[in-house]
């Protein structure tokens, strides 16, 4: 009778058992070299090293999660993953991550407040280190304060009057008023300002900072001049034609975010239209539009380092209150602002 044929069975995973006596060391030796901690000779060092590729060894690290609580891991959720600000956010937040031997678990949601609940709930169950965050507004993130155990760092905006937390903004109001200032400077006195609907309260703020240069300008402030906008060409090419039907329409454009800054210039080039802009946020190709576009850049991938740094000095023991970081801006000059005032 023909054998029955047999399945292979799977090789066994290496265990740092295995490593220890390949390389001739003892356990907490192997466990020091993996977990990158000092205090062990070069020479048990290389031999452990040496063991690890030879048996093709890999850190457990849920076992590792049990045994030291640590989950190596980091979370992160941003409101809109493909915008450029946000991505370079992320990597502010990965070159500090990876100082550190992290990893960092980002995901993406939109601006419905529930979907972001759930998200942040999710991801707090799989017993992450620490969590930043870019939550839409509105979410009612008060069971945060229940989770002791995790640090969580609020990102672009400020969470809810009932959730403490570590925060890093960036100074929207100055900036806004550096952009006006600057317009001012090129001889406009009749500056409008697209407003963003789209996370208010960067909007809000950018608004306020646009107002408050107007007072010390010693200007008028004409709420027919300003406008919210949906981040849209055409969108954008209807407002600027109503505003050029004013009796004294404007010469001059600031604008409150990157994205609608784009959707701004796209509808000027439908409308055959040269008002002088200052957008705030830098973004790529603003030097390549004609005129080049001048803008408020603020430093993204300084933000996320700044956000990672107190998280992890969260993870690493840090007590005490809350801390607020404000992080400053800069006028990129380019030439879409100098442009001389129109007159009809």
């Amino acid at each position: 009778m023909e054998d029955e044929p047999t399945l292979d069975k799977a090789p066994r995973r290496a265990t740092m058992k295995d490593v220890a006596a390949r390389a001739g060391v003892g356990l907490s030796t192997v466990s020091r070299v993996v977990s990158g901690k000092g205090g062990v000779a070069a020479a048990k060092v290389r031999a452990v090293e040496k063991a690890v590729r030879e048996l093709n060894f890999s850190r457990n690290d849920s076992a590792h999660t049990l045994r030291t609580g640590s989950s190596a891991t980091v979370g992160m959720v941003v409101t809109n993953i493909s915008d450029p600000f946000f991505s370079a956010l992320i990597k502010g937040v990965e070159e500090r991550a990876r100082e550190r031997d992290l990893v960092v678990l980002v995901t993406s949601v939109t601006d419905a407040a529930d979907e972001a609940e759930r998200v942040i709930r999710r991801l707090l169950r799989r017993s992450l280190d620490g969590l930043i965050l870019v939550a839409p507004e509105g979410s009612d993130l008060g069971f945060l304060q229940e989770q002791t155990g995790t640090p969580v760092v609020f990102v672009d905006q400020p969470p809810s009057d009932h959730v403490t937390a570590d925060l890093v903004l960036v100074d929207n109001e100055g900036g806004a008023v550096s952009a006006v200032e600057h317009l001012y400077g090129a001889g406009h006195r009749r500056i409008a300002c697209f407003a963003h609907e789209s996370g208010r309260y960067t909007s809000v703020r950018r608004e306020a900072g646009y107002y408050q240069a107007l007072r010390r300008l010693g200007l008028p402030s004409d709420r027919a001049l300003v406008v919210s906008v949906e981040d849209d060409v055409n969108v954008c090419a209807e407002a600027l034609l109503e505003l050029s039907r004013l009796p004294d329409p404007p010469t001059a454009i600031f604008s409150t975010n990157g994205r609608t800054t784009r959707a701004l210039l796209g509808a000027q080039r439908l409308l055959g239209s040269r008002l002088a802009l200052v957008g705030f946020d830098d973004f790529d190709l603003a030097e390549l539009m004609d005129p080049p576009t001048t803008t408020i850049a603020q430093d993204p991938v300084a933000i996320g380092a700044a956000a990672a740094d107190l998280l992890l000095s969260r993870i690493d023991g840090r007590s005490g209150p809350t801390q607020r970081i404000i992080l400053g801006t800069r006028l990129v000059e380019r030439g879409s602002g100098e442009l001389p005032p129109h007159h009809d």
